[in-house]
């Protein structure tokens, strides 16, 4: 029979009593940083670098310059944890620390430690029942001995009470080799279920001293958690932990580590009962007895993470938040103004059916209307691209029409001064993912973050993906199947949108055996990509329209609930590839301030055909 058997819970048990942020990753519980090495510097605020296998407890650290190896036994042997007493005695000689001899009799505190205790605030009661003293031969030394939960003398510090910096080496210090646990455990009464931290035993003295139970402080400081693993059976006793540290400089001390040590178990002081103090005892000379107490009864849980009270939250009228005019104005009117900001917007098709050139249509208008713009376009050359919204800007009056002598073909051309001034018009406000710079760098930036970087250095308000496919493959997102990085990547893009307020129209392509009426079920992919998008749309032919026509359909609005699954006729040019429905301009200026004079060169490419 095998002494010890991994337990998941062990691990679990590992991450809290380390600290670490974890996430569970498949078969795998991954740590934010390394026990060992602390993950090293410049690590990303999404890469967990030590692992352990939770269906057999070996653990690895993901850094090639650290690799740390090993199972839970190693695990307990090296950061003095505990696997439970059968298998420590067994696995983990423990650190032999010195002993005590053993007191039959309470320390009486010596008549000088009385009289300092006295200058701040604490009474000869609480110096006696915490067993303060002086050392014998030096009365303005003063001793705090540290008892456990059994009552056995584990660690002894001291204080110099006339410290004077610059003079004296040191204001505490402890005796060497001392087993580290808190102070006031052995004063602690375990029918309550509340325990009160503090940072220096002073402090921990004066909330004893307003009559509050259970109060200790830490051996070495806000900075040293040796102590942990010893305390840490006796601190999983109480269903409540109160940090009451230090306040400087707008944080509480002890309150990181003892949160993430101890998760919801954990409240602290409120920042304004301190009312301009450092900690307890400087509350106690100041404020009395009553502001004390009334840090200990004010104390608060951390909030939740990404969690606000409803009533906290700004309120904005939905109707009247900006919104980019699709120029399509019943699209326009449905939407309450156009396409909202500050989401991701879907927008599907069959392939071949045109919904690329509805989507540049967009990103021009945006253009026109003071946004810039930034596109990623996996199917197209970048000079594609340009030529076809090019197109789009120039209209069909400055659109010139020919016959290619080689094939037989029409084309279109426009004028070279024109394509310099709507290259011009551009300028500034529209930006393109450069396809072939990748090829010429070793290591290539993932899609996402130079969305983000763009967003930031260039002000961009509008960004277009076409499509979701190719724009997965340019960035690494999490999953073990496809729909999983689907669903990963949407919803970064999500999260992105939300926090710059600005908008995404995503391309995706519609499912192949789709030969009914377009709803979400029918957009290729996982079911979480419209889950997550704030609108969704199709651009798609129909059978029963004309060859130039297409049919815009609303099939989920979740901003203002509005549908229109029946859809919205629109014509499309192929002269200019432009776009427009009922009421709309076919010939809308974008104000580029054409030149109609201008001769042009006809050139030997076949025309386009539509995307």
């Amino acid at each position: 029979m095998n002494i010890y058997e991994f337990k998941e819970s062990d691990a679990q048990e590992f991450a809290r009593n380390v600290g670490s942020q974890t996430k569970k990753h498949g078969d795998e519980l991954q740590f934010r940083y390394c026990p060992y090495c602390k993950g090293g510097r410049g690590i990303q605020k999404d890469q967990f670098t030590f692992a352990i296998n939770l269906k057999t407890g070996a653990f690895n650290c993901k850094r090639g310059s650290c690799g740390a190896t090993g199972n839970m036994i190693t695990l307990a042997k090296d950061f003095d944890f505990s696997l439970g007493s059968i298998t420590d005695e067994y696995y983990r000689p423990r650190k032999q620390y010195r002993t005590f001899k053993e007191r039959k009799e309470p320390i009486i505190p010596k008549e000088p430690a009385i009289k300092y205790l006295e200058t701040r605030g604490i009474s000869e009661e609480t110096a006696k029942k915490f067993e303060i003293t002086t050392q014998n031969d030096h009365d303005n030394i003063l001793v705090f001995p540290f008892f456990d939960e059994k009552g056995i003398l584990r660690f002894v510090k001291y204080r110099k009470t006339d410290f004077e910096k610059g003079k004296d080496k040191a204001k505490e210090w402890c005796e060497k080799n001392c087993q580290p646990i808190l102070f006031g455990m052995k004063q602690c009464n375990l029918d309550n279920k509340t325990l009160v931290t503090c940072e220096g035993q002073l402090d921990s003295l004066s909330v004893a001293e307003c009559g509050i139970e259970n109060a200790v402080s830490v051996p070495i400081g806000k900075n040293g958690f040796t102590w942990i693993s010893y305390c840490w059976n006796w601190l999983k006793s109480f269903d409540t932990i109160i940090v009451f540290g230090d306040y400087e400089n707008g944080s509480i001390s002890l309150l990181d580590e003892f949160s993430r040590r101890f998760g919801q178990k954990v409240k602290h002081v409120r920042k304004e009962d301190y009312r301009d103090c450092k900690d307890a005892n400087e509350i106690l000379l100041k404020y009395g007895k009553e502001q004390v107490i009334a840090c200990v009864e004010n104390a608060v849980a951390l909030p939740v993470q990404q969690v606000i009270d409803l009533c906290d939250v700004e309120d904005v009228d939905i109707y009247s938040i900006p919104k980019l005019k699709t120029g399509i104005k019943q699209l326009d009117r449905l939407l309450f103004g156009g396409l909202p900001f500050g989401g991701v917007h879907l927008l599907t098709a069959k392939a071949g059916s045109g919904k690329s050139t509805f989507a540049s249509q967009i990103l021009i208008r945006a253009r026109q209307q003071g946004y810039k713009c930034f596109a990623y376009s996996g199917e197209l050359p970048n000079y594609l691209f340009k030529s076809w919204m090019t197109f789009q800007v120039a209209g069909r009056h400055s659109v010139f029409e020919y016959e290619n002598p080689n094939t037989g073909y029409v084309g279109y051309s426009i004028s070279k001064t024109n394509k310099h001034l709507i290259s011009e018009w551009y300028k500034g406000y529209m930006y393109i993912y450069d396809n072939s710079a990748i090829h010429d760098r070793e290591e290539t930036v993932g899609l996402l973050t130079i969305i983000e970087r763009v967003i930031q250095q260039y002000d961009v308000k509008v960004i277009l993906l076409d499509n979701l496919m190719t724009a997965m493959i340019m960035d690494a997102s999490d999953g073990n199947n496809e729909y999983a990085k689907q669903t990963d990547f949407v919803n970064k893009l999500r999260k992105i949108a939300l926090q710059y307020n600005v908008m995404i129209i995503l391309v995706a392509h519609m499912r192949k055996n789709n030969f009914g009426n377009v709803s979400n079920d029918e957009v290729a992919g996982s079911s979480n990509i419209t889950n997550l998008a704030m609108l969704t749309m199709s651009y798609d032919r129909d059978k029963d329209l004309m060859d130039d026509q297409r049919l815009i359909r609303l099939i989920k609005n979740r901003l203002f609930g509005r549908l229109d699954t029946n859809g919205i006729t629109v014509e499309y040019d192929e002269r200019s590839k432009r776009i427009w429905g009922t009421g709309d301009d076919p010939d809308f200026d974008y104000g580029y301030d054409p030149n109609s004079d201008e001769f042009i060169d006809l050139p030997d490419d076949i025309p386009f055909e539509e995307l």
